[in-house]
């Protein structure tokens, strides 16, 4: 994949920022919706798409000191926003990664759980991308991955298209998947 091919423009990324800001202070959900995730003391998450960090600094407080939070994104706005936060609240295990495509360029099998939040609607080769959060989650891992801004039916025909993943669970929420 192109580089940069699925990556929003620094505008847009400015202006879903402050709108995710806005929200998040309006509706304060994301910390009720993070417990859903099963993700305890010592994991190893990816928090992949992580934009702004929303979700990656609440994974690094679950994970604790023994634990270490990867937030991958193919945004340098993202990357830079994450780096922010890590040394504004002194975030320790939190490691932020800039994505090549579909390349997270992370190690095999490294992840416990794989975090695809408010992101997967704009994945343009659903297969590829899956593939690649194959690549990393461990034998026993899990997927959490959101519908964002499509259908329900669509994300779990997209999940099972890719012949990589098993749906384990769903909520209103997301779905939890579980490699094959």
């Amino acid at each position: 994949m192109k580089r940069g091919a699925e990556r929003m423009s620094d505008a847009s990324f400015k202006v879903m920022s402050f709108l995710f800001h806005v929200a998040d202070l309006l509706y304060p959900t994301i910390d009720r919706r993070v417990r859903t995730f099963g993700i305890r003391e010592g994991m190893v998450i990816v928090d992949y798409g992580c934009g702004p960090g929303r979700y990656t600094m609440r994974f690094s407080t679950l994970v604790g000191e023994s634990g270490k939070v990867y937030a991958v994104d193919i945004h340098e706005m993202a990357i830079e926003a994450v780096k922010s936060k890590i040394n504004k609240y002194r975030f320790t295990n939190v490691v932020p990664v800039l994505a090549r495509g579909y390349d997270s360029t992370l190690p095999d099998h490294m992840a416990d759980v794989v975090c695809a939040i408010d992101m997967f609607f704009g994945v343009k080769s659903p297969t590829e991308f899956l593939k690649e959060l194959h690549r990393i989650t461990k034998a026993g891992g899990m997927l959490v991955i959101d519908d964002g801004h499509q259908t329900r039916e669509t994300t779990k025909r997209r999940v099972l298209a890719s012949k990589l993943w098993n749906i384990r669970g769903e909520t209103r929420d997301h779905l939890t998947c579980e490699p094959i």
